[in-house]
């Protein structure tokens, strides 16, 4: 029996979720479904993408992951099922899944859709997580296709002695997640000292933990995925940075002067 997690833009005040679930149960009494979060930003599928992004390797090889964020299929009204890193993923054709895999699907399969646009995620995307649940083949939910929407994740840009990156998420507690990731760092500086620079700030060094400076102090720490993270101890970095989501983040590698 395969896991089903689930992922939406539907909050929790509402049944939308119930009925989800309700359908999947429906359709296999015996399934197993854990929620990821149904507090993604309504429509921002760039959260959605961050969000699963950096848990689903986590889960069990062959784990179904629906992925209802800007349910209503985008301007064709189209659904899809697709395998990436032995996982599945049912979702709308809004160009998630391209950033999610980076347009690199093992296997895409449109989903029959017509006539079932109320509740999309209900009525496309459950019973199929069922099926596959139950060990269904991917292929007998639709027709093999190439063609889905795609976007592209906004790149890096890289000189000899700086990378320039973006705050790509910020989570619960504040943290501003950067897309600079230390694989980058390690690339670019090849042990040198560094500043990253953000707002009016500066930090020369990153620490294993966001209490590792003192309360109210900046710092600097990679993600259990890889990625740097700009905090403050004990406080919101976002509200009190006045940072968001696209801010830039310059890391200066030494003997340049920080810019």
């Amino acid at each position: 029996m395969a896991l089903i997690t689930f992922l939406s833009d539907f909050g929790y005040t509402d049944h939308y979720v119930a009925a989800v679930k309700a359908s999947i149960l429906k359709n296999y009494p015996q399934a197993q479904i854990l929620d990821i979060s149904h507090a993604i930003d309504p429509f921002n599928i760039l959260h959605g993408v961050y969000v699963l992004n950096a848990v689903f390797r986590d889960f069990p090889e062959g784990s179904i992951h629906i992925l209802a964020v800007d349910s209503q299929g985008g301007e064709k009204g189209r659904y899809h099922a697709l395998k990436f890193k032995n996982h599945y993923f049912l979702a709308p054709d809004n160009g998630i899944l391209s950033l999610l895999t980076e347009s690199q699907p093992e296997l895409l399969v449109l989903l029959d859709s017509a006539g079932k646009l109320a509740h999309p995620a209900k009525d496309i995307l459950a019973p199929a997580a069922a099926f596959l649940a139950q060990g269904g083949d991917i292929l007998a939910l639709g027709s093999e296709t190439n063609i889905m929407r795609e976007l592209i994740n906004r790149q890096l840009r890289f000189s000899d002695h700086a990378i320039t990156g973006h705050i790509i998420h910020i989570d619960h507690y504040g943290n501003l997640i950067t897309d600079i990731s230390r694989d980058s760092m390690d690339a670019i500086g090849h042990g040198r000292q560094f500043t990253i620079r953000f707002a009016r700030e500066t930090v020369d060094q990153t620490y294993d933990r966001y209490n590792g400076v003192d309360e109210g102090d900046c710092v600097c720490v990679f993600t259990a995925q890889g990625f740097l993270s700009i905090g403050i101890n004990k406080g919101n970095a976002s509200e009190l940075l006045g940072l968001h989501f696209d801010s830039r983040v310059d890391v200066n590698f030494y003997p340049t002067t920080p810019i």
